[in-house]
């Protein structure tokens, strides 16, 4: 463990200070130089811990060096037309960002040689499909970073770049030239999607066919500004915007469906692998998403081929292979940062809590009670230094908002996923299957409401310098270390006694 977390944690501090600090080929010569003369010093003198200062070096200058080579410039050919109305041709990446009142829909153009992506920001209808041919009008400009009123800077520009975008046109004119490709992947897997959201409207009342519709393949689109906000208020948006919570339930109710037939391991394992990377692509592989889906994956292995699965482990494994793909992600994407942070709360710090819990009488007799209320607990507080340093909001209400949905969010996951695919098998003759969904989803939006209305449910605190979020994550780190050494100990002077 103190290997990995050598090797994984000096390759994100190296992609991390490249992130925030544009140093070139010259910085990271001189720290491949000082994980070399570790290499040396734990020859002469044989130590593990130059062994690991070594390994944290070289892998930091590995991390600096990937992150130098994404940072590409803007392309050239682009360059004139900054500022002026343009028209080009292009193809509609993915399946675009519908809102209640416009779309944001990424193009991929190209022009005299250099290709990029641009983000259109045009009207709510006509609505657009992934790699549909499409003609865009409007005024190019480079994105930029904002700050808010509280001096919090967003890096706008990174945010996008991370997906390939380093064009905007706002107030654009899009205009189909011609359809999506029948053998086009994307643009049947975002009409699998559309289609389930559209069936589940056609049973269910808004805003709660959106609701429904997020928590099982995410989107907010539809549910309005004031339940939006409820949610966000109560701690709870993370159920309406695919988290890996969503595809953990995916992967679970997979496993234990293939272990219910007997299938072969083998067999299971890959059918099981391929629904989970099938879920994560309709529902538009977010960075929560991806991560949550690479360690289903990973879990699905090992179960195939005998060997132990340990979630810290997966973990490290799904961080270096988004980072090795895309290293923007770890300091300009805060989905994929309190995805991870989330995660490493839940592995590390949630049976803590569900040890400290066992000594309530209530709680010790109700595993799942227990294990709830631990495993929300831990994740609320791993992702609360972040949060407040990239939001300023600390909602008090998220905690028991979390630990009353806990129940309700699987079953409101099947009863929506159930009501949608009845809709699209029989029409409005689906109207009693999506009974439950409508319940299910009214009590969650309820919860959502009712949390967010208390007073001071959210407090809105000054801007933390980010010094503070490193303090509060190491102190947590220490806290944990040191219990888990107590914890040790005390099983061996058990074992011995």
């Amino acid at each position: 463990m103190r290997v990995l977390l050598a090797l994984v944690g000096g390759f994100a501090v190296g992609i991390f200070f490249r992130s925030l600090v544009p140093f070139g080929w010259p910085v990271i010569g001189f720290v491949f130089v000082l994980a070399a003369l570790f290499v040396v010093a734990a020859f002469h003198t044989p130590r593990k811990s130059y062994w690991l200062i070594a390994g944290f070096f070289l892998f930091a200058a590995l991390g600096a060096a990937r992150m130098q080579l994404s940072d590409a410039p803007l392309p050239r050919a682009f360059l004139p037309d900054i500022g002026r109305k343009v028209s080009y041709e292009g193809t509609v990446v993915g399946n675009p960002d519908v809102r209640d009142a416009n779309q944001h829909v990424i193009v991929a153009v190209s022009k005299d040689g250099d290709a990029t992506r641009i983000m259109a920001y045009a009207d709510r209808y006509p609505e657009f499909s992934a790699d549909e041919r499409v003609r865009v009008t409007g005024e190019l400009a480079v994105p930029e970073a904002f700050a808010d009123e509280d001096g919090r800077v967003f890096r706008y520009d990174k945010y996008l770049q991370k997906d390939g975008v380093r064009f905007t046109v706002m107030r654009a004119t899009l205009t189909s030239l011609s359809s999506a490709p029948w053998w086009s992947v994307p643009a049947a897997l975002a009409h699998v999607k559309n289609a389930f959201l559209n069936a589940l409207a056609r049973v269910l009342p808004e805003p709660y066919a959106s609701l429904g519709g997020g928590i099982v393949i995410g989107g907010k689109q539809g549910l309005g500004a004031d339940l939006l906000n409820a949610f966000v208020t109560s701690g709870l948006v993370q159920i309406i915007v695919l988290s890996g919570y969503n595809v953990m339930l995916v992967a679970n109710a997979v496993m234990n469906g293939f272990a219910r037939l007997k299938l072969p391991k083998r067999a299971a394992a890959l059918v099981g692998g391929g629904v989970v990377v099938l879920f994560v692509l309709v529902a538009g592989a977010g960075s929560a998403s991806i991560r949550a889906g690479l360690m289903a994956v990973i879990a699905l292995y090992a179960r195939a081929t005998g060997r132990s699965y340990t979630a810290s482990r997966a973990l490290f494994a799904a961080i270096v292979l988004m980072l090795l793909w895309n290293p923007l992600l770890l300091a300009f994407d805060p989905g994929f940062e309190l995805s991870v942070a989330a995660t490493a709360g839940i592995i590390w710090l949630s049976p803590l809590f569900e040890k400290y819990l066992m000594r309530f009488k209530p709680l010790a007799a109700s595993a799942f009670w227990r294990m709830g209320i631990a495993t929300t607990l831990a994740a609320q507080l791993a992702v609360l230094p972040l949060i407040i340093y990239e939001t300023g909001t600390l909602s008090w209400v998220a905690f028991p908002a979390n630990v009353i949905a806990l129940p309700v969010i699987p079953w409101t996951m099947g009863a929506s996923a159930l009501a949608g695919f009845a809709a699209l098998a029989f029409g409005r003759y689906a109207l009693p299957f999506a009974l439950p969904a409508y319940l299910l989803t009214y009590a969650l939006a309820g919860i959502a409401r009712l949390s967010a209305a208390l007073p001071f449910a959210a407090l809105q605190l000054p801007q933390v310098p980010f010094w503070l979020v490193a303090l509060a994550y190491a102190f947590m780190a220490y806290a944990a270390h040191r219990a888990y050494a107590k914890a040790a100990v005390r099983s061996l002077r058990t074992a011995a006694s």
